[in-house]
């Protein structure tokens, strides 16, 4: 399979333009879309601390990112029936109130289920927010389609890289800190895209709760939905459970996953699409998925030191995870990219919640290696899918776009993968 042409050309000129160049409504977007990534990895450097501060055992912490999570993937149903029906201007908006809401109640936690139960609270306004942002981005950026998703792969990444650093700094003077700090944030951003961003058109056809469960009848869009599944909880192992394993100071923790944050950004940004190019998207996945399994291998049985090097590049091997498998659930399918894009987030989210979960489990049931020899299995089970249904993988070709998706296009939406 051939990657798209837009993996030849410069990343950062599109069309001999600098996709630097964005009106003030699109990097208001972008903005709030890098504070809103950052809540995913903001309490990475703190977990040790606030199991210390609830008197939580890592199991019980890893609640943060299973309510989270579990949460974010039901509303991948409601996100395209809500944005499609109110618009996406108050889509978002409504979704960063509620992060602001949620993320202030959860510095305000007395244990850590009150904690878990908010964190789910932010994780509907986080997947309201984020699973419209792009379909804003791309109805306001300049330069099309190609510049609006290589802004917000650029968000992702920074925002994954500046989460561990937020919440290190922060979390290093009380663990209550980087939820108020986020919320602050997020409250920036809601006045940003009050001031800044239009109202866009809405979708001539509306989404209904069941069109994203609907598209995943179609095989392509269903295996790349299994394969990444495996691969997210290969994925979350290392983002919630590896903190307890390292057992590092709060900056020192923030440090390792900021290092791992710019590697995910790099690679996700930069050095996949050239690979795709050289050698097609369906080798890179699985190659990289190999890859990934033999560093999440590495991370158990190492040393120490050898446990932190296998975190910071386990970034190299998301990243271009995360890029390839955006391609494909946007274009392996006829379907809507915003209802294709939810039913693909829909079965995948679920092993982001499972793995936060089972990981501290698992070590409690054998021995802290064990957790990583079942998410490089994972790994290895998500390039079995790709490689058993390579067929189905087949992007569609490239020629006019149909009607449903001409229309749908100013909604197209994406999680990161």
């Amino acid at each position: 399979m051939q990657s798209s042409s837009n993996a030849a050309e410069d990343p950062f000129d599109e069309g001999g333009r600098s996709i630097l160049r964005q009106p003030l409504s699109v990097w208001a977007t972008a903005g709030a879309a890098v504070v809103a990534f950052m809540g995913i990895g903001l309490v990475d450097p703190i977990l040790p601390s606030i199991a210390k501060g609830l008197e939580a055992t890592p199991s019980q912490v890893s609640l943060l990112f299973t309510s989270y999570f579990l949460i974010t993937a039901f509303a991948m149903l409601v996100t395209g029936f809500v944005s499609s029906r109110t618009g996406g201007r108050r889509t978002l908006l409504a979704g960063l109130a509620l992060v602001v809401v949620f993320a202030a109640l959860s510095g305000t936690s007395t244990s850590v289920g009150e904690l878990a139960g908010f964190r789910a609270g932010w994780g509907l306004g986080n997947a309201l927010f984020v699973s419209t942002s792009l379909a804003v981005i791309v109805g306001a950026a300049a330069g099309g389609s190609a510049a609006a998703i290589l802004l917000y792969e650029s968000a992702l990444g920074l925002g994954m890289a500046c989460g561990p650093l937020l919440g290190a700094v922060l979390g290093d003077m009380e663990w209550r800190y980087p939820f108020f700090g986020t919320a602050a944030l997020m409250a920036i951003g809601f006045v940003a895209i009050t001031a800044f961003l239009k109202e866009q058109p809405r979708p001539a056809r509306k989404t209904s709760l069941l069109d994203p469960v609907k598209a995943l009848g179609h095989g392509g869009l269903a295996s790349a939905a299994a394969s990444a599944f495996f691969y997210n909880y290969a994925f979350f192992t290392v983002l919630a459970f590896t903190p307890f394993v390292l057992a590092l100071t709060p900056y020192t923790s923030g440090a390792v996953f900021f290092a791992w944050g710019v590697l995910l950004a790099v690679f996700s940004v930069l050095v996949a699409p050239r690979l795709q190019k050289r050698f097609g998207s369906l080798k890179v996945l699985g190659g990289s998925l190999m890859l990934f399994a033999a560093d999440l291998l590495a991370l158990g049985y190492g040393g120490h030191t050898t446990a932190v090097v296998c975190t910071i590049l386990s970034g190299a091997f998301i990243g271009v995870n995360n890029t390839v498998y955006t391609e494909l659930a946007l274009g392996v399918s006829d379907a809507p990219r915003p209802v294709a894009s939810a039913g693909y987030n829909f079965v995948r989210w679920f092993a982001a919640a499972a793995a936060p979960y089972l990981a501290p489990r698992i070590e409690e049931w054998t021995d802290p290696h064990i957790p990583f020899v079942v998410a490089a299995a994972a790994a290895v089970a998500g390039a079995g899918v790709v490689a058993v249904r390579r067929r189905s993988l087949t992007l569609t070709p490239e020629g006019p776009v149909p009607e449903h998706q001409r229309e749908d296009a100013a909604a197209a939406a994406i999680q990161p993968a």
